[in-house]
């Protein structure tokens, strides 16, 4: 994003503040897409950032949608059903009756764990209706399910009238900085695909992948699945496995995380032992970096305005907040530090705005804005006070 427009971004709206660049979204979901290939396709996972929703609805071939709270964000912008897949570790059975009673057959949905298979199950023998399913394949953690249930559930769905077996979901973490990893894991589940058809008479078309493809947030740490070649790397790797259906890569830091930008404003400046400090007006409560702890790496950042010069010194660069804590970075050698102007950290367009621990003393959530070339600024949130959440009677 050019100077001049974050400079305008701050005048009218002030720090801090979260700007997202929706031609950057754009441009990086379309080179994903180049890298994968048109074979392969692409799901966004609308928590690394909800208000990309709409945009990577048009950008992306589905939505994945883990929460009750980020369907409803859907059926307020008016995704159609066919472009959700319905995941998420905990699935409240009032909940997935509600998304039921809405979607239907029209949407996937993943299957988390034995009782979330009965809710799905009754639901469809009540309504006479077909539920396309994805069993979740556990990667050694709380989600999903092991091969042994996974197994006994592809049973019971073939005895089903209404459930159909449409693929499996796959994810075991994310920033994942190694090809190697990625074969391996590839690997694994190509044979896991193979034996199910072998061994259950169960031959499923589709597979949802995530990756974890590692995003480059640290100044000389670029992780070689994000590059050009790495994504090239990785689409040969799936074409490559014997198991023979499509492949829905599923992914939201590696789509969102270039486009955001953090600005937070420098309002007071100390020395302390021979340490420099610069306090802002956010902190680690509004941005978070994958890997940053207490500000040990630099983050791709800078200073506005621009063109204002003075000693260069070693900063300490704190939030807001009552912590030791919360250090945005520490160590960083800057320019002309003084009170009034405004660091930018990019690259924070996945989970900063969600993440943090936004009710801690009571602070204001930022302002979130959007920019685009053809259509201009736009307000995605007004800044929120948080005080009336922590006390009685507060939303009274």
């Amino acid at each position: 994003m050019r100077t001049e427009q974050l400079e305008y971004g701050i005048s009218r709206y002030g720090t801090p503040l979260y700007i997202f660049d929706i031609d950057i979204l754009e441009q990086e979901a379309k080179r994903i897409r180049k890298a994968l290939g048109e074979e392969t396709g692409l799901c966004y996972a609308m928590k690394a950032n909800p208000f990309l929703t709409e945009q990577m609805a048009l950008l992306a071939d589905r939505i994945e949608v883990c929460s009750k709270g980020e369907f409803d964000i859907c059926r307020r912008l008016g995704i159609p059903p066919e472009k959700l897949f319905i995941s998420g570790v905990l699935k409240k059975k009032e909940d997935i009756t509600e998304i039921l009673e809405y979607c239907g057959g029209r949407c996937a949905y993943t299957v988390e764990s034995v009782r979330q298979f009965h809710y799905l199950a009754e639901w469809s023998d009540a309504h006479s209706v077909q539920l396309r399913l994805y069993l979740r394949l556990t990667g050694g953690d709380q989600f999903g399910m092991d091969e042994a249930t996974f197994k006994s559930i592809v049973g019971l769905i073939n005895m089903s009238a209404y459930l159909k077996i449409e693929g499996i979901h796959y994810f075991t973490g994310t920033q994942k900085k190694s090809l190697d990893r990625l074969r391996k894991e590839i690997d694994y589940v190509d044979g896991f695909l193979l034996k199910l058809k072998e061994e259950m008479k169960c031959d499923v078309g589709n597979l949802e992948y995530g990756p974890g493809i590692a995003v480059p947030y640290f100044e000389g740490k670029d992780p070689e699945t994000f590059t050009d070649e790495g994504l090239a790397e990785f689409a040969r790797m799936l074409s490559e496995m014997n198991w023979n259906g499509r492949v829905t890569v599923e992914m939201g830091r590696a789509f969102a995380a270039t486009c955001g930008y953090y600005l937070t404003s420098v309002c007071d400046i100390k020395t302390n032992g021979g340490k420099n400090y610069c306090i802002v007006d956010g902190g680690n409560h509004q941005l978070n970096y994958d890997g940053q702890i207490r500000g040990m790496h630099r983050p791709h950042l800078r200073l506005l305005p621009e063109d204002e010069h003075g000693q260069e010194r070693t900063w300490n660069v704190c939030g807001a907040l009552c912590t030791v804590n919360d250090i945005l970075c520490s160590g960083v050698s800057l320019s002309g530090v003084r009170t009034g102007r405004t660091l930018v950290f990019e690259r924070a367009g996945a989970y900063s705005a969600m993440e943090g621990m936004a009710l801690f003393l009571s602070h204001a959530l930022p302002t979130v804005v959007s920019h685009k070339s053809r259509d201009g600024w736009r307000i995605l949130r007004d800044k929120k006070e948080t005080y009336p959440l922590n006390m009685s009677g507060g939303l009274n």
